[in-house]
């Protein structure tokens, strides 16, 4: 049972706010990203989340389609059938998908779910995040109520953002300003619209600080404590301790001690994309440099076919980025938790 079944998957995020650990939630570009995504996992013995975004999701259905359903079905697929090889369960999430493109991606995905689950099978993915930050919050939960229905009936987890992730990420850029940081007021406007599990499960993320793609520490000041402010409130008018299972985005260059507060707060997710991004690439530079004379056939020469073949290269790079994620691991405190 490598892919998760709608069961297992809320099994996955109960037990990791039970037992105080978050699993990765790792963007893959391609096959080989994949394959180091699982990796990853797999030497960490941890079970996690693999995850495309909407330029993702694009870029595999081919430079020249750029379709994203047709990316985001391939690369379902294709993982359902090589993750069986790893003795490890993940799930399959899609990654920020603002207004404009719902109809073009989240929309549709959760139609084809939905014939599958009529069908007796799984769905194609088992969460899908709408990011409604660049709308008014009453927007933004509108949109949130009508596509929990439909998760809902999908068997689907839906995940929310409120507040503003700085940064840019596929083109969607983020001011950095008051809007960071969520308010207890904005929490409790989500737990009033979509209630607390009753209607539909749904996972949050709450912004306290965050940015997305590469930056200093110091650049912006993160706030774990914003989600402690934002559980205790709802908590405290529906009597629930930590009502939320929380996300954590623009997670990398974090320190190990803002994850281990987060982590303490009720997050269950955090992803990571630009740290994985450049452990994939580092030993691809690496090799070029260390073959330069075999990659290139430089003054007429023929090269050496062993050292530009993308498989001597590619397995170095998968190898990189799986170490990055086994280290996400250990910061997660995921190390060790898969479901045996």
């Amino acid at each position: 049972m490598p892919i998760a079944t709608p069961e297992v998957y809320a099994e996955m995020l109960d037990r990791a706010k039970a037992g105080g650990f978050a699993y990765p939630a790792i963007n893959v570009t391609s096959s080989q990203t994949l394959h180091a995504a699982l990796r990853g996992f797999a030497e960490a013995e941890s079970d996690g989340i693999i995850q495309v975004s909407t330029g993702g999701a694009e870029f595999l259905s081919g430079t020249t389609v750029k379709d994203m359903v047709t990316g985001s079905v391939a690369f379902a697929e294709f993982a359902r059938v090589v993750a069986e090889k790893y003795p490890v369960t993940v799930a399959l999430h899609t990654d920020h998908c603002p207004k404009d493109k719902l109809g073009s991606f989240v929309r549709p995905l959760l139609e084809i779910s939905a014939e599958r689950v009529a069908r007796g099978q799984d769905p194609l993915f088992q969460s899908h995040m709408w990011d409604g930050s660049a709308v008014p919050l009453d927007e933004n939960l509108q949109i949130a109520s009508e596509l929990l229905d439909k998760t809902a009936a999908a068997k689907v987890v839906l995940e929310i953002e409120i507040g503003v992730v700085g940064g840019e990420e596929d083109g969607v850029v983020g001011e950095i300003n008051e809007k960071l940081y969520t308010t207890p007021e904005d929490a409790l406007a989500v737990a009033e619209t979509l209630g607390l599990g009753e209607r539909g499960r749904y996972i949050v993320a709450a912004t306290f600080g965050n940015v997305h793609g590469v930056y200093k520490p110091g650049h912006v000041k993160l706030r774990p404590s914003v989600l402690k402010e934002i559980q205790d409130a709802v908590g405290a008018k529906y009597g629930k301790e930590k009502p939320f299972s929380l996300v954590f985005h623009g997670g990398s260059g974090s320190t190990p001690e803002e994850i281990r507060e987060s982590i303490s707060y009720g997050v269950v997710k955090m992803n990571i994309d630009t740290d994985t991004q450049y452990a994939f690439t580092r030993p691809i530079v690496d090799h070029i440099f260390r073959n330069y004379d075999g990659v290139l056939k430089v003054d007429g020469e023929v090269g050496n076919k062993k050292a530009y073949d993308p498989r001597a290269y590619g397995k170095a790079a998968e190898a990189g980025m799986a170490a990055r994620i086994a280290e996400a691991c250990q910061q997660l405190n995921s190390t060790g938790t898969r479901i045996k």
